[in-house]
């Protein structure tokens, strides 16, 4: 699979746009990432839906905690009929930054996420559901039906990846760097084999920032801002692995929970783009897409894709295998 990523910070019309132009270049899957003080992911996947034939769409990623999971599954199934079976589940977590915004702890989240996308595949199956864990449902039900729908975990983190692996069609796993998806990689394995699957049953997809442009100083500097949330939420073990500077994390972290995302922009170094984010022209990011495939079987490039978002799909494209 080879998708790319489309952030609601933008007007739903332009993102339907971008779909479109997605899939007319071959990619295989678009996703809506989700932040609150974005536009709804929800009502641009069913625009991009509605205008594209083939594209498979989904949330990348929706977190169970602001949305009840029940809703959250039936939010899900709507949109696999308004694109006549090609929604794909991306669920995991959410921003810990963002979330705190809201009220929402961001307690046992491997639980909340394991039961969410479990009890939802009950309900897809046309099951009642009573469920008494990190959420309640009584009887609840769909009064429609639905189709298989794949469900893909997001994960960072070593118990949320192998947990993916073990129960989930696929991990979408939030790396840009070689380093971390060889990582990953064998946490997946480690799933694989605690639910006695085949490898071949999962799909482990770098979930990878990706800024491209013609010039690297230009798309450089429009990884910024992603990559000021990917190091905020980034586990202590992942920014050692990189060698960057907790401290610093938990100061963008604290920037962005104010609300000053300039600010935590600035505040991100050189090496955090190059850990976090693949940054350059399309031939840099040919080289790094190569790189992530020894380990991963799928990509996505994620936010921000470059400094003109149109003209970056298409460059994009040069980048995927003939």
């Amino acid at each position: 699979m080879y998708a790319i990523e489309l952030t609601p910070e933008r007007p739903v019309a332009a993102l339907t746009a971008d779909a479109v132009a997605a899939e007319a270049a071959g990619f295989d899957a678009v996703f809506a990432a989700h932040h609150y003080n974005n536009r709804d992911q929800f009502v641009a996947l069913s625009s991009m839906a509605q205008a594209t034939d083939s594209i498979a769409v989904g949330p990348g990623i929706a977190n169970p905690y602001e949305t009840h999971p029940v809703t959250l599954a039936s939010r899900v199934a709507t949109l696999d009929e308004v694109s006549d079976g090609r929604a794909i589940f991306g669920v995991g977590p959410g921003d810990a930054s963002t979330l705190r915004n809201l009220g929402f702890d961001h307690d046992r989240p491997l639980r909340r996420v394991l039961e969410t996308f479990e009890v939802a595949r009950r309900l897809w199956r046309g099951e009642r559901v009573d469920h008494d864990g990190t959420f309640e449902a009584h009887d609840a039900g769909l009064n429609y039906e639905v189709g298989e729908i794949p469900v893909y975990v997001g994960a960072q983190g070593p118990h949320m990846t192998r947990m993916g692996a073990k129960r989930a069609d696929g991990v979408l796993y939030n790396g840009a760097h070689p380093k971390d998806l060889e990582w990953a990689a064998e946490q997946v394995g480690k799933g694989v084999d605690a639910g006695d699957r085949d490898r071949s049953d999962v799909d482990l997809a770098a979930y990878a920032s990706v800024s491209v442009a013609e010039e690297e100083t230009a798309a450089r500097d429009a990884a910024r801002m992603p990559v000021a949330f990917i190091t905020a939420g980034a586990p202590g073990p992942v920014l050692s692995r990189h060698g960057l500077d907790q401290e610093l994390a938990d100061a963008i972290g604290q920037s962005i929970s104010a609300g000053a995302f300039r600010e935590a922009g600035g505040q991100v170094s050189d090496a955090m783009i190059d850990a976090f984010c693949i940054a350059g022209t399309p031939e840099t990011v040919a080289e790094r897409t190569d790189a992530l495939l020894e380990h991963a079987d799928s990509v996505v490039f994620a936010s921000p894709l470059g400094p003109d978002v149109s003209e970056a799909i298409d460059l994009l494209a040069t980048a995927l295998p003939n």
